[in-house]
């Protein structure tokens, strides 16, 4: 037989490592749902159906949540206790067995009508946490429809291998850390996926996003699965397996060299001392981030504890999950930004938008429901005197919502003190730039705030109009467009001229290669995803601030984006040359 040939493909690195292995192929079992019409005289028959189903699910994701606490620890467990909440959750089942009763239909096809509307809800957020979540929502439909229909769950394979499929659950992830797996490799999923979590706590390699891996793999096929650059290789030729493992020596001792910087402060070789604080949805992620040497949370997404919960979580459940978060970030500060998610998780009831990212969200349902801001932000200001507490606005566009927000701070204030609740009076009041709109007049903002922070994934795609999601149109999403760079510019200006700190956390702050360019450009603070922040750090303190400032102003006359990552990937290479570019 004729050796196959060699086939490279990209995605995102999930979790880091280089490994080699015979391919597995898991192909996830979607039960077959047929509308079956039944007889008054079956109702009984398929509640009982249900509730057989309910309570098999149940024990087998109590079995799960406890492998996954003896892996991984109780913290991050709790993605499980949030889907065994969804089969306890009596609204959702009461509504299930009224429809069964009503429509006179077989059990599994109601669970997936009516599950499938809260997914679909998910799913249109323009919120990519939100649509990660609608996952795990998926995965507990199908769980429940494959209980009712009684069929088997396969989930072991006998030899080391490499797991290939289109997309793992958070189950699926877990139950196979059991047997002897080298890797993961997924068509499907982000690096905030509750696998991606889970896959970088059992520390096992993982790239996802590959979008056909599935299609070009077969059974035993040989796989090489790159963690660090996102890359999958099929049937590797014997150069390309010494290349690799050439790059894991130089990993681990790249690796190694970074843990003797972890506790140090990012600061240049000329003195300038830079914030690098770190990105969390969860507080179990906070062991992780202080691992990687974060000094604070740059974010703090609230949304979690919101999609946790049946409703929306009283004033005590979401000050104590602040209260946590913020007695383990000191003495370092946390940045809450406050919710920010699409109207349809507000709005159950079939709400939806033909183009949600124009939409309802942030910012926008938080001043139109003010009772859910209020209890928000007292949940906050209660927490502040547990640490040091900044509060961070989404989805700002202009000066009215500003004042708006700051009118219902002040009368949370004012709450709180008539009630004698102790709270530190003075908690920083900040806003993400991230809309057009907002960067253009930043200087009149900065002169309402205490700080700026530069949300890029969604100034980037407002700023290009480009949805990095459309796959037609993805490649012109572009962090080194020079319409970009020369926005950021502005927004740093304009907090400088005002005095007020400027951060930055989205994905690009924890791009190596911008490093420089941003450090140039005056940046205060970046707040980057735990995985990068060793390097980020690496950067700034082997590099002067005078240079990179000179690297900065090169960049800003360039005229093409090609230009600009071509010359910041040459000068960070010189600069730098024991990173290792991707």
């Amino acid at each position: 037989m004729e050796p196959k040939s060699e086939i490279v493909l990209h995605g995102i690195a999930a979790s880091p490592g280089i490994v080699m292995g015979k391919a597995y192929i898991f192909t996830k079992h979607i039960p077959r749902i047929e509308e079956k019409t039944i007889t008054v005289n079956d109702v009984e028959q398929e509640l009982l159906r249900l509730r057989h189903a309910q309570t098999r699910s149940q024990k087998e994701l109590e079995k799960i949540l406890q492998l996954t606490e003896e892996k991984v620890g109780n913290q991050k467990a709790k993605i499980f206790e949030a889907q065994i909440m969804i089969l306890s959750d009596t609204v959702l089942f009461d509504s299930i067995k009224k429809r069964i009763q009503k429509e006179l239909k077989n059990a599994e096809w109601i669970v997936h009508k009516e599950i499938s509307k809260y997914q679909q809800m998910m799913l249109k957020s323009p919120d990519e946490y939100m649509r990660e979540r609608a996952h795990d929502v998926e995965d507990v439909k199908n769980r429940l429809i494959r209980n009712i229909q009684q069929d088997l769950l396969i989930s072991r394979f006998e030899k080391k291998s490499v797991v290939i499929s289109e997309m793992l659950t958070p189950a699926d992830t877990v139950l196979f850390s059991r047997n002897d797996v080298l890797a993961y490799a997924t068509d499907m999923g982000g690096t905030t996926s509750h696998a991606a979590l889970l896959s970088r706590s059992l520390k096992i390699p993982s790239v996802v996003g590959l979008k056909d891996v599935s299609k070009h793999v077969q059974q035993e096929d040989w796989v090489l699965v790159d963690g660090y650059a996102g890359s999958v290789i099929i049937n590797p030729t014997r150069e390309t397996i010494a290349r690799c493992n050439k790059r894991k020596r130089e990993h681990r001792q790249f690796e190694s060299k970074l843990e003797l910087i972890r506790d140090l402060s990012a600061q240049t070789t000329d003195g300038k001392e830079i914030r690098l604080s770190g990105n969390i949805e969860f507080s179990q992620e906070f062991r992780f981030i202080s691992q990687q040497g974060a000094h604070g949370i740059g974010l703090y997404r609230t949304e979690g504890i919101f999609l946790r919960s049946d409703a929306y979580p009283s004033e005590q459940v979401q000050f104590n999950e602040y209260k946590t978060i913020v007695e383990k970030a000191k003495p370092y500060k946390v940045v809450m930004r406050t919710l920010d998610i699409g109207g349809d998780k507000v709005l159950a009831e079939n709400y939806s938008e033909e183009n949600p990212f124009l939409g309802w969200r942030g910012i926008r349902i938080l001043l139109d429901k003010p009772e859910l801001f209020v209890t928000q932000l007292r949940a906050m200001f209660r927490a502040s005197v547990h640490g040091e507490v900044w509060i961070m606005l989404p989805m700002i566009s202009g000066i009215k919502e500003i004042r708006r927000s700051k009118e219902l701070i002040e009368q949370v204030k004012q709450e709180l003190r008539g009630k004698n609740i102790p709270f530190d009076e003075n908690v920083k009041i900040g806003v993400m730039i991230e809309v057009p709109s907002a960067a253009v007049i930043a200087s009149d903002i900065a002169q309402e705030v205490d700080f700026l922070s530069i949300g890029t994934n969604d100034l980037i795609q407002y700023l290009i109009a480009v949805d990095r999601g459309n796959e037609t149109v993805s490649s012109l999403y572009q962090e080194f467009h020079p319409a970009v760079i020369k926005t950021i510019h502005h927004i740093i200006k304009a907090g400088h001229q005002h005095n007020k700190p400027v951060s930055m956390c989205g994905e690009m702050a924890g791009d190596p290669t911008a490093t420089l360019l941003l450090l140039g450009l005056g940046l205060d603070e970046f707040s980057v995803t735990p995985v990068v922040l060793p390097e980020i750090k690496k950067i700034i303190r082997s590099v002067s601030f005078r240079e990179s400032e000179e690297i900065a102003q090169r960049v800003l006359e360039m005229k093409t984006e090609e230009d600009i990552a071509d010359f910041l990937r040459v000068n960070l290479h010189a600069m730098v040359p024991e990173l290792l570019l991707e």
